[in-house]
């Protein structure tokens, strides 16, 4: 007999939460903290914690914790937004613990309790407590996953965009910050005055040479507020690049009921992932760090190849799935790139327009490395949203998408591939419905920009080009343009498919790649 909705919710709050107290009440399968909690130190401060750095930096981190000697380096998460209270509320009722639900490909589970958060603290009701907290000698890394949008760059000028209100509003008033960049200077500028040794500030976001441009915003930004500051930031903080990866989608009832029904506790905030993770690092802090390569990741000296290889074939992949599957009316992406055309298309756009601008990697098999992309995208047990995978593309595609176009350009090969996806961003931004007229969810801060520019496309079909701040003076290449023009002209034929359009651009490809080859 099934419980009617009344009852599954009179079950629900029934049933007890989990939290420190409860974690003896879990099946012995479950996978819990075996280290005491009590004896821990947030040597990490992390600001921005959201579903990714729970499934990554945080697991990591708990993993490490399972062996002695690693104590000083749990994590206190910080929330700057109001729209963090509710998590925070989550978080201290279940004390920082949460459910890590962990689904491979043929269908395995690995059920996991994290626990390596310890405390968080909510910016809005106390701002002085963040700021004391990264000021805190015990802190030695500040780690961020602030969205691309969070840095304040601009993707044309790739400087710190000064304009922004809350840049802005934290470069006239210091005491009073909004941002992760004032925030940061505020606890910095404590250290230099008590002659504290520096703590290193981490990005965890996909951002190529996420490290150096944290470090060249944080710069910019203290530069306007105190240039005493910022010298001394120059000499003493370090930026670690890296390059992160695990596919996090965002939690819904499904995660939800599925703990419940699992652990036999309630958990209002569970995570599930993917089973790959990745985690290549600069050794470069300031003051200490975790043993983070004994919980598999991995130190290097240089990630640039690294991270290069990461987003220009698994977050451009993804764009590229996302935009062309959310035009097609598909809902995520391993629907998406179970449809033969659409993985036919993203392995060529992979193997014909990213992999020769690739460098060779020691220990690294990049065709392996696209096969396992294709068998992660296809992972039936992770349902990542294409809403999720689109959100924000215009602080995504010009790292992702555009910077290979501009290389391609640059060395005369064809891109007619990326050229379509950019023109179905077009028509994505423009009509903002898939080919069966439903309503796209857009979830952009530039949304109405991109609007703007798109709807002109009826009477100037290279419009969309114009919007400088993303596509800088792509719309000057003539190479690139006639591609974009031919691509807008197929897709805004009235009741145009996308699929048989994706086919005929790859097929014209594939016989300009033969005919150069002859």
């Amino acid at each position: 007999m099934t419980n009617s909705p009344h009852n599954e919710s009179q079950t629900e709050d029934l049933m007890q939460s989990l939290n420190q107290l409860t974690l003896a009440d879990l099946p012995s399968d479950i996978d819990i903290p075996n280290y005491d909690r009590s004896k821990l130190k947030a040597g990490i401060v992390h600001i921005g914690v959201g579903g990714f750095h729970r499934a990554h930096q945080a697991m990591y981190i708990n993993e490490l914790l399972k062996s002695p000697g690693s104590e000083q380096w749990a994590i206190c998460g910080i929330g700057l937004l109001e729209n963090n209270r509710s998590l925070r509320d989550t978080l201290v009722k279940q004390d920082y613990l949460y459910s890590l639900v962990v689904r491979h490909p043929n269908g395995q589970i690995d059920n996991k309790v994290i626990g390596s958060m310890i405390d968080f603290i909510f910016a809005p009701d106390n701002k002085q407590s963040v700021i004391d907290k990264l000021a805190d000698s015990n802190t030695k890394i500040v780690s961020l996953t602030i969205t691309e949008g969070g840095y304040n760059l601009n993707p044309t000028t790739g400087e710190l965009d000064l304009e922004n209100p809350g840049i802005a509003h934290d470069i006239a008033h210091p005491d009073e910050p909004k941002t992760a960049f004032g925030y940061i200077a505020a606890a910095l500028k404590i250290r230099k005055e008590n002659n504290n040794q520096a703590f290193t500030v981490q990005s965890c976001d996909n951002i190529q040479h996420n490290g150096a441009v944290t470090r060249k915003m944080l710069l910019t930004f203290t530069a306007q507020q105190d240039p005493e500051l910022s010298a001394w930031i120059a000499q003493h903080v370090a930026f670690p690049n890296a390059m992160v990866d695990r596919i996090t989608p965002v939690t819904t009832k499904v995660e939800i009921d599925y703990v419940a029904t699992t652990y036999g506790l309630k958990d209002e905030w569970p995570i599930t992932c993917e089973s790959f993770s990745q985690w290549v690092i600069e050794d470069n802090f300031s003051d200490g760090r975790p043993n983070w390569d004994l919980a598999g990741a991995q130190f290097v000296c240089d990630v640039t190849p690294f991270e290069k290889m990461k987003i220009r074939l698994l977050n451009a992949g993804h764009s590229v799935l996302g935009l062309l599957g959310a035009i097609h009316g598909y809902a995520t992406i391993d629907e998406t790139v179970s449809n033969q055309d659409f993985a036919v298309f993203l392995r060529a756009y992979m193997d014909l327009e990213v992999t020769p601008l690739l460098d060779q990697l020691d220990g690294i098999d990049i065709e392996q490395y696209k096969d396992t992309l294709i068998e992660r995208f296809s992972n039936p047990n992770i349902k990542d949203s294409l809403a999720r995978i689109c959100s924000e593309s215009s602080a995504k595609l010009p790292k992702f998408l555009i910077a290979t176009i501009t290389e391609n350009l640059a060395e005369k090969r064809d891109c007619s591939l990326a050229a379509l996806v950019i023109a179905t961003w077009c028509l994505y931004s423009d009509k903002q419905v898939n080919q069966a007229q439903e309503a796209l969810d857009i979830q952009d801060a530039m949304r109405d920009e991109l609007h703007r520019y798109a709807q002109n496309t009826a009477t100037d079909k290279l419009a969309f080009l114009k919007l400088n701040i993303i596509f800088d003076d792509l719309i000057a290449h003539p190479a690139f343009s006639q591609l974009y023009l031919n691509a807008i002209n197929l897709l805004y034929v009235p009741a145009s498919n996308i699929k048989n359009i994706m086919k005929n651009t790859l097929e014209q490809k594939l016989h300009k790649v033969a005919a150069e080859t002859k």
